[in-house]
């Protein structure tokens, strides 16, 4: 199965979002090289908010070109399997955290986002990663710093897009 089609598949048995769910799906309809950064009409996007439910606390990376503090994530690349195996591929990388294990259920939330020329979206699917406590972090290339923040901190650091996700997942949590 292609990385195309498996994200076809996650997106239409994906419940929630309804609107943005079917506005992925008619982009994947419209483009079928819409999953790669080469899409100039935009693409999509994988991440994972690296969390730690014992000590109630998300890792966070200070984005290098663009200076925020955000989930880990980014494009797929070809030896990606699955939206969740880039999700996950992409967390560890960003992270240095070996080990790190998807939070059951699927994608926890939709984000689409403009981004600068010459693309114009990222369609991003966003996951959840368990980390075991006391994983020690290392900040990689992407990275300016990487940080834990307890759950209450995100709304003084992250934007808007990083809180829904914080709260998704806790709400699937049950915390």
């Amino acid at each position: 199965m292609s990385l195309h089609d498996d994200a076809v598949l996650v997106l239409k048995g994906y419940e929630d979002q309804h609107e943005l769910r079917q506005a992925y799906l008619e982009h994947l309809a419209a483009h079928p090289d819409g999953m790669w950064k080469a899409c100039e009409a935009g693409h999509v996007t994988a991440s994972a908010l690296v969390i730690d439910p014992e000590r109630g606390r998300v890792l966070l990376t200070l984005h290098r070109k663009l200076r925020m503090w955000l989930q880990m994530g980014g494009h797929c690349e070809p030896g990606d399997a699955s939206l969740a195996a880039a999700a996950l591929r992409e967390a560890t990388e960003e992270s240095g955290i070996p080990d790190l294990a998807l939070l059951a259920g699927g994608p926890v939330r939709l984000d689409r986002h403009p981004i600068p020329s010459p693309c114009h979206w990222h369609f991003d699917v966003q996951y959840a990663a368990v980390a075991a406590p006391g994983a020690a972090h290392a900040i990689s290339d992407e990275s300016l710093d990487l940080r834990w923040f307890s759950y209450d901190e995100i709304a003084d650091v992250a934007d808007a897009s990083v809180l829904r996700l914080t709260e998704a997942t806790r709400a699937r949590l049950g915390v």
